[in-house]
């Protein structure tokens, strides 16, 4: 069995390299445009190591104790055959599958073995001599497996001293090249994610990989209809395109409209979304929390200050999700982690792109944390900073370099943008736990390792960028929205607690007039109100509203298995496998039950729950050019 893994995995590495020097050879000139081999090879590396110490790994384990046994020998072999067809196959049946998806295999290929029925039909019907010539290759692919790992004999006794420290080191390089890095995240496709090029970021992949990566993820695409109940799709969308006051759209673009804007401008402004971590309104002074955030007190005074702001969840891939593609929550994970929205999902960059604009992701830690960079890269976005690329950072603690190192990093490429506007999502670090921040910046009381000293930190480096920013020439032409992802922190004896959701949301610069805005207001209502601002005309999927020509009263917001819908004053809560129980909201962790269920506002909140996990299957949630045909 020793020397069946001694065969199988060079058989296996040059296998899959072989592949993909095909595949790049294939597509150089998208290849060479995006920078070349080398992202290609040495992220296939990593790749395949996983892969193949995933498969070899029961063999290694057990070969000190049972090797020398024919049989067991024979059982190896057969093991490895048939990993050796599932790498072939995978590999064979890529180049169609990127000419018809420009992808590797994903998903969508086990999606087709869910029909058997009309696939085989179809397959017959239309593909008998491919049919054939398939089957002749898999028979080809068995007999090269057996070829190579038939044949190899069983191995020497090992000394009983020699096994456990065999298995032990097996045990210890296999879990290492599984999980590709010492750094304290594992390897996902993110971590070798390397262009702007959806495709291309899947050729440092293997097949069998990304088949198996979104079959792993298929666990977090949990079924909202399952969890609340049901409701006719047409009825779903007429309700959602009523409560955003929106036209309907085509059948497979159910919520696609045209949105022209309040102002038209001469210039297309730059535009910088700074997605603050955990900043509650519970710290803010001007929200009524804490005072603990003086610079950016000050700044509300002189923009759009949103003061019902409310996140849509308690992650930060939630609150990315709604800032970055105004799409709303759901009970099944944020659409940044799932596998059928790496690609051909809408984000503002996916829209503004169209508009002539160039996109960047900036973030100080390590960008492949939840699927971050994968998401981004494969979704319109050009260019992506994490700590890797910052210079010299004054400060990097656990969760990466600090704020002030990211905003330095925003600061210097907004003063080297020349004529092409352009889309910076900004995302902070420090305010985390263990809460690390460089010393000497602010005045700390008590203990320095406190969420408070930390958010005090956190609106110092607000505070520094933006008198930075003022006196800069991008100033003028440059529309920014400071947003929370989501509170820390979040808790309570509530089925769902409001306060908890409450963020701050402003937007200033570029002509930005100065108010205090009291409507109720979500995170998924930024980007249209965004585009409005920036005299953006255009055609996009999102519900949220443009609260620069439309009234707001409504939020959204998903609290772990419960999902809460506040119109007006009137909390609406939908629980697994419950009717919904509806609450009149007067004053922070005040709740008063009400006796009589407003129908008509529990099946929109109903509505609104079911939409985003309809449209996310459904694939309806994108641009019409981006659709899969």
């Amino acid at each position: 069995m020793r020397h069946l893994v001694y065969v199988f995995i060079p058989s296996a590495l040059i296998l899959l390299t072989a592949f993909r020097l095909a595949f790049a050879l294939w597509q150089w000139p998208r290849v060479r445009q995006a920078g070349g081999l080398l992202p290609i090879l040495i992220g296939g590396l990593r790749i395949d190591a996983l892969m193949i110490a995933a498969l070899s790994a029961p063999v290694i384990l057990l070969a000190p104790w049972l090797g020398h046994y024919p049989a067991m020998t024979t059982v190896a072999a057969i093991w490895f055959t048939f990993a050796w067809f599932l790498l072939t196959l995978l590999e064979v049946s890529t180049p169609q599958f990127i000419i018809e998806y420009d992808t590797r295999p994903n998903r969508l290929y086990v999606d087709y073995l869910k029909h058997p029925q009309e696939v085989m039909g179809m397959l017959w019907k239309g593909y008998k001599l491919m049919i054939g010539i398939a089957l002749i290759g898999l028979g080809l692919i068995v007999y090269s497996g057996w070829s190579i790992f038939g044949h190899i004999g069983p191995d020497p006794i090992m000394s009983w001293w020699l096994r456990p420290i065999w298995m032990l080191a097996g045990a210890a390089l296999c879990a290492l090249a599984i999980r590709g890095t010492l750094a304290h995240r594992p390897i996902n496709p993110s971590s070798v994610a390397w262009s702007s090029d959806s495709m291309l970021n899947t050729l440092p992949l293997n097949s069998l990989y990304n088949v198996a990566y979104a079959i792993y993820s298929m666990k977090n695409e949990r079924s909202a209809e399952d969890i609340y109940g049901g409701m006719d799709a047409a009825e779903m969308n007429q309700i959602v395109r009523d409560a955003a006051a929106m036209p309907a759209g085509p059948d497979t673009l159910p919520t696609l409209h045209r949105q022209t804007p309040a102002q038209k401008r001469e210039r297309k402004p730059n535009l910088v979304l700074i997605v603050e971590e955990s900043l509650g309104a519970q710290y803010v002074s001007n929200l009524g929390g804490a005072k603990l955030t003086p610079e950016l007190d000050k700044l509300a005074q002189t923009g759009w200050n949103f003061r019902r702001a409310y996140a849509t969840g308690t992650r930060s891939v939630r609150g990315l999700e709604a800032v970055s593609a105004g799409f709303p929550p759901t009970v099944a994970d944020a659409v940044l982690r799932l596998p059928g929205s790496q690609t051909r999902f809408f984000t503002l960059a996916q829209l503004l792109k169209e508009q002539g604009y160039r996109s960047r992701f900036i973030y100080g830690g390590e960008a492949h944390f939840d699927n971050m960079k994968s998401f981004f890269l494969g979704n319109g976005f050009d260019e992506l900073y994490e700590q890797s690329s910052f210079e010299s950072p004054e400060f990097v603690g656990t969760w990466g370099a600090s704020d002030e190192d990211m905003f330095n990093k925003l600061h210097q490429l907004l003063g080297q943008d020349k004529e092409q506007p352009t889309l910076t999502l900004a995302f902070s670090v420090s305010n985390h736990s263990p809460w690390e921040y460089p010393a000497g910046r602010i005045q700390v009381e008590g203990d320095p390792a406190t969420v408070e000293n930390t958010v005090r930190y956190a609106d110092w480096a607000i505070g520094d960028f933006f008198k930075k920013a003022r006196e800069s020439d991008y100033w003028d032409n440059t529309v920014f929205l400071i947003v929370a992802d989501h509170d820390s922190r979040v808790g309570g004896a509530n089925l769902v607690p409001l306060r908890h959701f409450h963020i701050p949301a402003l937007i200033l610069g570029a002509g930005v007039p100065s108010r205090q805005d009291e409507r109720i207001m979500s995170q998924i209502d930024l980007a249209p109100t965004l585009l409005s601002l920036m005299g953006i005309e255009s055609e996009h999927p999102m519900i949220g509203r443009d609260l620069t020509q439309q009234d707001s009263d409504r939020a959204m917001m998903q609290y772990f298995e419960n999902y809460g819908y506040l119109k007006g004053d009137i909390l609406t809560v939908l629980m697994p496998h419950l009717p919904p129980c509806q609450y009149r909201y007067t004053a922070p962790d005040k709740y008063e039950p009400l006796e009589q269920i407003d129908e008509a506002l529990a099946k929109e909140a109903l509505a609104h729950v079911l939409w985003p996990s309809w449209a996310y299957h459904e694939q309806a949630y994108t641009l019409p050019h981006l659709q899969k045909r």
